[in-house]
C-alpha cells in the first residue's frame, strides 16, 4: 500500500505541473601580470579570482518545479566565486545559489509573489557567464548585489513587453542581515522589450546595510540597455549611479557611478568576440575602498573570443587591463601600480 501511495503521489505531481532539471560549470585559469603573492586578484573581483591555477569559477545544480499556479527554484553551487561572493553569509547560506517559491495570484494575469533568494534585479550579469558576451563580469556587475533574499511581487504585461517588480529585501547582497540591523531594504524594476531587438531596463535599490547605530541610507539605481543590430551585432549599454548618506542622519551624500559599453561580433553561429569598455568612479570609497587620495577612479578595457565546440559547451579567452587614476594594485614585489593587465581563459558547460 505505501508503494502505491508513494506511485499514486508521484503520478499526481507529475500531472500537476514539470520539474526540471539543470547546471552550469565554468573552470578556468587565469594568468594576472602583477603575480599577487597570495594568488588572489583584487579584493573587487569575486569572478575567476585565484591568478595562476586551474580552477572552478561556479558550479551549480539547479531544480526547479512549475505549474499553472505554484512554482519553486532550488540551486546548490561551489566555487571560487560562492567563496568571494557569499564569504559574509553563514554555514550552509554560503553555498545556496537560489531557493525559492512562489504562487501566482491572479487567474487570468501574470500576477505573482515570490520569496526567498533569488538572483539579484539589478544588472544585465549574472555569474552564469556562458549567457553574456565577455567572459569577466564588468566593475558594474562586480560592485553590485548578484544576489537578494526577500519578497518579491512581479507582474508581467499579456503581451510579454512589459516587466515589473516591487521587492522587500533583507539589505544589499545579503540573505541574514548584518548584526544590529532592523531596517528593510527596497527595490523596484521596470523592464520593457518592445520587440525582440531591443531590451530596455530601469533597478533601483533603497535601503541600509550597516547596524541601526550607524544607519546610513544607501540609494542606487541601474540603467541598460540591450540592442540587437542584425543578426551579428549586439550592444550592450549601462550606467549605474549611487548615493550613501556620509554619517547618520546627514544630508550630505558619497556618490560613485559607472558607464559599460559592450560590442559583439558573430561573423558565424560558432564564434564571437566582444570588446568592452568602462569608467568607475568611487571617489570616496563607499563601494571600493582604496585609502588613496583620489579614491577608485578606474578605467577597463578588455577583448574576448568565443568558440561554441557543441550546442552547449563555449570555449573562452579574454585580455583585460584595468588602469587606475592612483596605484592600487600591487605587484609580486609588493610595489604600487597604477595598471593590472590580466588574460583568462575558461570552458563553460550549461545543460
Amino acid at each position: 500500500m505505501l508503494i502505491c501511495a508513494g506511485a499514486v503521489a508521484q503520478d499526481s505531481l507529475a500531472k500537476a505541473g514539470k520539474i526540471a532539471v539543470s547546471g552550469y560549470f565554468e573552470g578556468y585559469y587565469s594568468y594576472d601580470f602583477n603575480k599577487p603573492v597570495n594568488n588572489t586578484k583584487p579584493g573587487f573581483i569575486y569572478n575567476h579570482n585565484r591568478n595562476n591555477e586551474i580552477n572552478l569559477n561556479l558550479g551549480m545544480i539547479k531544480v526547479g518545479y512549475t505549474n499553472e499556479r505554484l512554482r519553486a527554484n532550488i540551486a546548490l553551487a561551489a566555487g571560487t566565486y560562492m567563496n568571494a561572493t557569499y564569504a559574509t553569509e553563514p554555514g550552509v547560506l554560503k553555498n545556496i545559489y537560489e531557493a525559492n517559491a512562489g504562487v501566482k495570484l491572479a487567474k487570468k494575469n501574470n500576477l505573482w509573489l515570490d520569496a526567498g533568494i533569488f538572483p539579484s534585479h539589478i544588472g544585465w550579469e549574472t555569474a552564469i557567464g556562458k549567457d553574456y558576451p565577455t567572459l569577466s563580469r564588468s566593475l558594474a556587475a562586480e560592485s553590485s548585489p548578484y544576489y537578494e533574499a526577500g519578497v518579491k511581487l512581479g507582474y508581467t504585461s499579456k503581451n510579454e513587453k512589459w516587466y515589473l517588480s516591487a521587492l522587500v529585501l533583507n539589505g544589499w547582497q545579503r540573505i541574514q542581515r548584518p548584526d544590529g540591523n532592523t531596517t528593510p531594504a527596497f527595490g523596484t524594476q521596470v523592464t520593457f522589450k518592445p520587440n525582440a531587438s531591443v531590451t530596455l531596463n530601469s533597478s533601483s535599490f533603497i535601503g541600509n546595510d550597516k547596524p541601526d547605530s550607524v544607519r546610513q541610507m544607501r540609494y542606487f539605481h541601474d540603467l541598460f540597455g540591450i540592442f540587437q543590430a542584425g543578426s551579428k551585432w549586439t550592444i550592450t549599454t549601462g550606467f549605474d549611479v549611487g548615493a550613501e548618506q556620509k554619517v547618520k542622519g546627514s544630508s550630505e551624500m558619497n556618490t560613485w557611478y559607472t558607464p559599460v559599453l559592450i560590442v559583439k561580433y558573430t561573423p558565424i553561429t560558432q564564434l564571437s568576440m566582444a570588446a568592452r569598455g568602462e569608467y568607475y568612479n568611487d571617489e570616496h570609497g563607499v563601494i571600493i575602498p582604496t585609502g588613496t587620495p583620489n579614491g577608485f577612479k578606474t578605467w577597463g578595457y578588455s577583448l574576448n573570443i568565443d568558440y561554441a565546440i557543441f550546442g552547449r559547451a563555449m570555449w573562452r579567452v579574454e585580455v583585460r587591463n584595468l588602469n587606475s587614476k592612483d596605484p592600487i594594485f600591487t605587484n609580486t614585489d609588493n610595489q604600487s601600480t597604477q595598471n593590472n593587465l590580466v588574460i583568462t581563459t575558461a570552458l563553460a558547460i550549461g545543460f
